[in-house]
């Protein structure tokens, strides 16, 4: 009986090693894969639970509103001087996080995550992003002018961090992982289980494998039922009566209010940039610290709620009104203006927070003032301007993300109106054509691009940025090593490539040149004196860089 037992032991156990040998090697090929989605994307919905608890908790100490959903109503009943220091205050506690647990005093978001997906085999840095988290966390609660799905977003990336790095597996899985708990972040955050799925695959890992959709979709289920047994089925915008296209002949109304929208989204990215160069600049030349700069931003923004509290938080209350038409024409245009104002400042004081919310509110109010005067000038052959406001929303934030089907689909998800479906797609794809083509794609990409990343491309472009010299080069003792003579006589001719540079830099200096290999270097002593450490060879570079395109295309169309 015992030997039996031990026999059934001894099979369960190689039972089991069989199958994380599979995980391993296999990864999201396998049905095993799909449990650890789950347990990964209910570990990531809890979390974006547990913040916005936290945003509502802190929220509600330090401004005393009874309902966070209505906080800039309430916080217009406030004294001035507390509208002016309490984002100032929550400033300087930002800056002092980024000061002492950021590197570079800069706080994470989802531009970060889609760079760890495309260049870090799916993770992303848990130290920073835990600062980054809180910076978050208080700017959010203390009235800065962003949404809280970037950093919900980054603490959903952390999360199949840890798992990754625990199971240690390979870019593929690294990288679905990352997308489930992306996927059910989202999902539990708005309680739109499509879009936050596609949100993942469309924005993240920019691919609609296969063999992520699975999984992806088991944890952005997960998600959505976290939200829904904590807040219950119901949507973040509620429409008033019904929205109907009068058709055919209002549809020309929708394309240009897309391209305005489109001008709009695009304004407000190069406002957040020109305000952030600026604000680097000022920082710089009044010697500035970094913890200084978020509290200066903080008390701007107090500042401006003094006169328009409508830009503290997420901006739902506002969000809300322009959806169901309770803002007049003039209040729409002078909100849409200040509420730009407002993010560029948050986000150029390094405060933290996402871009998604307040492009949602910016889109809705554009799209209420565009429905004024449509249906003013039109009214014959016009539907209610509300659902301009809607079309809006979703134009605005589409073309913000870049990501055109996501965020139809969460609009949809976010209002439960799939009547106006051709509107507000026929809305979202001339914004995003238009603002693809003033920007880099998307804010993320942009964002990205500014700091040298250049994913916009394709991995054609940025795949060659991975692979440093010293890892492809031939060293003296290699059996086919280069020539030692003609490497010093070339290096004497300064034709040389440092062993810490990428391919991105050796290739051009290879077709510039024309010679089949370089010496590598490093530079030693005072004076810089090249140290010869290798060469490298013209063919091993082009052979890498296929490998990695062979590999990068596998994982996309498998």
């Amino acid at each position: 009986m015992l030997s039996l037992l031990g026999h059934q032991v001894r099979q369960a156990a190689e039972q089991c090693g069989r199958g994380w040998q599979l995980l391993r090697t296999e990864g999201p090929g396998q049905i095993q894969f799909w449990f650890i989605a789950l347990l990964v994307g209910i570990a990531a919905g809890f979390a974006a639970i547990l913040f916005r608890g936290a945003i509502e908790l802190l929220q509600t100490t330090v401004y005393g509103t009874p309902d966070v959903g209505t906080l800039h109503s309430y916080a217009a009943t406030l004294p001035w001087y507390w509208i002016l220091a309490v984002p100032a205050l929550g400033g300087i506690a930002v800056g002092l996080i980024v000061h002492f647990f950021t590197p570079d005093g800069r706080v994470r978001a989802v531009a970060d995550v889609v760079e760890g997906a495309a260049l870090n085999d799916g993770r992303v840095d848990n130290r920073a992003g835990l600062a980054s988290a809180a910076c978050s966390w208080i700017t959010l609660s203390t009235g800065g002018s962003t949404g809280r799905e970037g950093p919900v977003v980054h603490i959903a990336a952390m999360i199949s961090t840890w798992v990754a790095n625990t199971l240690r597996v390979d870019g593929v899985t690294g990288r679905d992982l990352l997308g489930c708990a992306v996927a059910a972040a989202v999902s539990a955050s708005f309680n739109a289980p499509i879009a936050g799925a596609l949100f993942a695959l469309e924005v993240i890992l920019r691919h609609f494998a296969l063999h992520a959709f699975a999984p992806i979709v088991v944890a952005s289920a997960a998600g959505t039922v976290i939200n829904r047994l904590t807040y219950g089925d119901v949507t973040e915008f509620v429409l008033p009566g019904t929205t109907t296209v009068e058709f055919y002949l209002e549809l020309p109304a929708f394309f240009l209010l897309g391209l305005v929208c489109g001008l709009v989204a695009v304004v407000t990215m190069r406002a957040i940039f020109w305000a952030d160069d600026t604000g680097t600049v000022v920082q710089r030349r009044l010697s500035m610290p970094y913890w200084l700069r978020p509290a200066l931003a903080g008390l701007i923004l107090g500042a401006i709620a003094i006169a328009f509290p409508h830009i503290m938080g997420v901006g739902y209350e506002t969000t809300s009104r322009a959806l169901t038409g309770d803002l007049l024409l003039h209040e729409a245009i002078v909100f849409t203006i200040v509420k730009v104002a407002a993010v560029a400042i948050t986000m150029a004081g390094r405060m933290g927070g996402g871009v998604f919310s307040p492009s949602l509110m910016i889109g809705a109010l554009t799209g209420l003032a565009f429905g004024h005067i449509a249906t003013g000038v039109f009214p014959e052959v016009s539907s209610v301007f509300t659902l301009y406001a809607l079309a809006g929303m979703g134009a605005v934030a589409a073309a913000v993300l870049g990501a055109p089907i996501s965020t139809t689909l969460i609009v949809f998800e976010l209002t439960g109106d799939w009547q106006t479906g051709l509107a507000v797609m026929v809305s979202v794809s001339m914004s995003t054509a238009l603002a693809s083509r003033l920007v880099n794609r998307s804010f993320f990409l942009t964002q990205l691009m500014r700091r040298n990343v250049h994913l916009a491309a394709g991995p054609q472009a940025y795949l060659l940025a991975m692979f440093r010299v010293q890892g492809v080069m031939r060293r003296p003792d290699h059996p086919n090593a280069a020539d030692e003579e003609a490497l010093h006589r070339m290096i004497e001719q300064g034709l040389y490539i440092q062993a810490e540079a990428t391919l991105e830099t050796a290739l051009p200096r290879f077709e510039k040149s024309g010679v089949a290999y370089m010496p590598v270097v490093t530079l030693d002593g005072e004076d810089g004196a090249p140290v010869l450490q290798g060469a490298l060879f013209h063919v091993d570079a082009l052979k890498a860089y296929n490998r990695a395109l062979a590999a990068t295309a596998k994982e996309e169309h498998s």
